[in-house]
């Protein structure tokens, strides 16, 4: 972009009241896209369900026909979903929740096991008056949605996940000896004290260490998702999500045992997890295709949005068309 701004300032160093007003259009341009950053259609609804267990879920909702279920990871929340949602929402119902303990939904003291957070979902999806759906997750949404997919697969018409390995299944044992995943065993207060004040610098370590082009993931989106990482009780709970990995890993080495049979697309960022996640996905169910986004590191949706959206709007119609 500034390459191409500064091309077209010395094209025009003749003509000084249009280099003016060039400039002038540069910065409103550089400007508006600083400013962007995660949203979804004004007009989904907002709500919040209560758990049988008492945690509150705020869950957005909009669009009609057959379901389709959004789940996040670490470092965002449901607002990750905006291009996804507009595509989906023209064909189907959309439901985004934020997880338990993070974005808007309560900070419940336990509960960040996969399992029962499948449950927190089951109760939303009921709430909302759905009962089966195509499930998409990505990062920590996918061991919430593999979670959700195991404990209810007579409700489940497809599974999409994204670019994370699911706790347990192998190459799990080996994925969880990378040195970049020091984060799956930080946490505990003193760690909730470094970080306090810190949210922006600690979340720009997975932006930038995990994107093949950290960049077009704008300031706005990073400041947007610091504030709500800031607010009380969030970074606590989120640490809980990775300290449940063990107990999930052992959930998931039962469950495993019963393959899936939905249809499963294993989706990897080309320079993430790429093929991995197929390699994955096949050691839990038997139908798998294995899919990759090109040009892009671990955030599918902020380095390359139209690649994924029609990687999974694609696999999504496979249901309707059956």
């Amino acid at each position: 972009m500034f390459k191409e701004a500064r091309r077209i300032i010395l094209r025009n160093q003749e003509k000084p009241m249009r280099r003016i007003l060039t400039i002038l259009a540069i910065s409103i341009a550089i400007t508006a896209v600083a400013v962007a950053q995660p949203s979804l259609p004004a007009d989904f609804k907002q709500q919040t369900v209560a758990t049988p267990d008492g945690a509150e879920i705020y869950v957005r909702s909009g669009g009609s026909g057959p379901v389709v279920l959004l789940i996040h990871g670490f470092g965002d929340t449901g607002d990750m979903w905006g291009p996804l949602a507009r595509e989906l929402a023209k064909t189907h119902s959309v439901v985004i929740p934020d997880l338990r303990g993070m974005g808007r939904s309560s900070h419940p003291a336990g509960g960040y096991e996969k399992r029962t957070q499948a449950a927190d979902l089951r109760a939303v999806m009921l709430a909302l008056g759905h009962d089966r759906a195509v499930v998409v997750g990505h990062d920590i949404g996918n061991m919430v949605a593999y979670a959700y997919a195991a404990r209810y697969p007579d409700k489940v018409e497809r599974l999409v996940v994204m670019d994370a390995p699911i706790p347990g299944i192998e190459p799990w044992d080996e994925i969880v000896k990378q040195p970049a995943l020091w984060h799956f065993n930080f946490g505990g207060p003193d760690m909730e004290r470094l970080v306090k004040g810190r949210e922006r610098i600690f979340l720009d370590r997975f932006y930038n260490e995990f994107g093949a082009h950290p960049e077009r993931i704008s300031q706005a989106t990073r400041e947007h998702y610091a504030k709500l990482y800031a607010l009380p009780g969030t970074m606590r709970s989120s640490f809980a999500q990775f300290a449940a990995f063990r107990k999930d890993a052992e959930d998931n080495k039962a469950t495993q045992r019963t393959k899936l049979a939905m249809p499963v697309l294993a989706v990897g960022g080309e320079k993430s997890f790429g093929k991995l996640m197929a390699v994955n996905m096949r050691n839990a169910a038997v139908d798998v295709t294995e899919a990759i986004v090109p040009d892009a590191g671990h955030w599918l949706m902020e380095e390359n949005p139209a690649a994924t959206v029609a990687l999974i709007r694609d696999f999504v119609k496979k249901e309707n068309d059956r």
